[in-house]
C-alpha cells in the first residue's frame, strides 16, 4: 500500500490535457523541481490498453480498477490507496467497471 500525496508543491503543470480513447482517459503532466515527471488523470468506465516506454507506477487515488499486465493471464483488482508497477517496453490493460478511477502515474528510472 502506498502513501499517496494529496498535493504537489513547486511543480510545472502542462495545461494541455493528454486525451485518450475519445476522452475516456484524460490526464495532465506535472514536472517536479527534481526533474521527475508524473501525470494525474481520470479513467471513465471501459477497458483500455496502454503501452509503456519507461517503467511506470500507477497509484490509485480514488475509485477502483482491474489490471492485466502484458504477458500475464491474471487480472488484479486495485482500490484507492494501492498501486501497481508496469515494466518499461511493456503494457497493461486497465478496466473500470463503474464510476471514475483517479490515478497518479510516476515515470520511474
Amino acid at each position: 500500500m502506498s502513501s499517496l500525496p494529496t498535493q504537489f508543491a513547486g511543480v510545472t503543470v502542462h495545461a494541455k490535457a493528454n486525451v485518450y480513447f475519445d476522452g475516456k482517459v484524460v490526464s495532465h503532466t506535472l514536472l517536479l523541481s527534481t526533474g521527475e515527471k508524473k501525470t494525474l488523470g481520470l479513467i471513465y468506465p471501459g477497458s483500455y490498453h496502454f503501452g509503456t516506454d519507461a517503467p511506470e507506477r500507477m497509484e490509485i487515488v480514488a475509485g477502483s480498477c482491474t489490471v492485466s499486465l502484458d504477458g500475464s493471464t491474471v487480472a488484479q483488482d486495485y482500490a484507492a490507496g494501492t498501486y501497481f508497477d508496469v515494466p518499461g517496453k511493456s503494457g497493461f490493460t486497465i478496466a473500470v467497471k463503474t464510476g471514475l478511477c483517479e490515478y497518479i502515474c510516476s515515470f520511474l528510472k
